[in-house]
């Protein structure tokens, strides 16, 4: 019996495992809003009280920051973890602690190939090499898939954190409102993550001079305010909320094609998080692409790049259940 989790600044996704010579088959999976608790502990403590002697053989988690000598505080969320408390926690002597983008590199590794969407049909068909692996959602994760001539090996990054670099007038002048906003640094997360969308988009409204509609103000006081950006976004009822999805997507793509070059991934680029199948069509009309082909001299390299979209938003947790088999 195996335990996996991904353990994500907005909802933390749990699952039960059972290895059967190395075939792992889930039993039962459960997701939590992780702001509602005050600890991982205390969402294992009500996941694990449904399973009567159970006895664990391993658990590994995808938690959102870094991980150094097995622990971890995540970024985007008040906890603190370690891999020896959390054995304590699930009765397991077994227990690893892994980056989240580095749970989801490993969960991209065995998705059959119908869980992916090519943004680029028509790219070469990539040579085994380097893959890099990057996933927008409360936050921004990037991980690389190392080929060594052999196998893939995982390492894990805060790249997400890197200093954004604009690249046109808007660009600079989203750097300069950005830096009001949080106080000096402007990273790539703080424009490719749900909060970033939201200042991405109340940015632009300002920067277009137009006012906001009754009927969407409205619907902002309603509801989460991303959703509804994405919403009428990809619905086109509103000028400003479609240039917000095309501006994240043109910039999520420049950001993707940074990490690729700097690990020179022949292999390809995956995208994972929640946020790309939810824009698909709008990774699909070419804004992505532009974004990540504009390099200068390695626009006709990037060219050659398969980039994918993971339509399965359990690949972290099939991830860290795959770790957990090899403990």
């Amino acid at each position: 019996m195996i335990l996996a989790g991904d353990i994500g600044g907005t909802k933390t996704v749990l699952a039960l495992f059972q290895d059967r010579a190395g075939d792992l088959h889930l039993l039962r999976d459960a997701t939590y809003a992780s702001q509602d608790y005050a600890s991982l502990e205390e969402i294992l403590e009500q996941f694990l009280a449904q399973e009567a002697g159970l006895h664990l053989q391993a658990a590994c988690f995808g938690v959102a920051g870094p991980v150094v000598e097995g622990k971890s505080t995540t970024t985007n969320l008040p906890w603190s973890m370690a891999e020896t408390e959390l054995a304590e926690a699930v009765g397991s002597a077994h227990v690893r602690l892994l980056n989240d983008l580095e749970a989801t590199a490993y969960g991209m590794l065995i998705l059959p190939p119908e869980s992916f969407a090519i943004l680029n049909p028509g790219a070469a068909s990539p040579p085994r090499g380097n893959i890099a692996v990057i996933a927008a959602g409360t936050g921004l994760g990037e991980a690389i898939l190392h080929w060594d001539g052999q196998q893939f090996h995982v390492i894990a990054t805060e790249g997400g954190h890197t200093s954004f670099a604009p690249q046109t007038d808007p660009e600079i002048a989203l750097l300069q409102y950005l830096r009001e906003i949080h106080g000096g640094h402007v990273s790539y997360e703080r424009i490719l993550s749900g909060p970033g969308l939201v200042d991405l988009y109340t940015f632009l409204r300002q920067y277009r001079g137009q006012p906001e509609p009754d009927w969407l103000t409205q619907a902002l006081q309603a509801e989460d305010l991303g959703p509804v950006i994405s919403r009428h976004g990809l619905a086109g009822d509103d000028a400003v909320c479609v240039e917000t999805l095309d501006w994240f997507a043109s910039i999520y793509g420049a950001e993707a094609s940074n990490l690729a070059l700097k690990c020179m991934s022949v292999g390809g680029v995956l995208i994972g998080g929640g946020i790309a199948p939810q824009l698909l069509p709008v990774l699909q009309n070419g804004s992505f692409m532009r974004g990540f082909v504009t390099k200068g001299r390695f626009t006709e390299l990037l060219r050659t790049l398969e980039v994918k979209v993971a339509l399965n938003p359990r690949a972290p947790v099939l991830g860290a259940a795959y770790v957990a088999s090899q403990l």
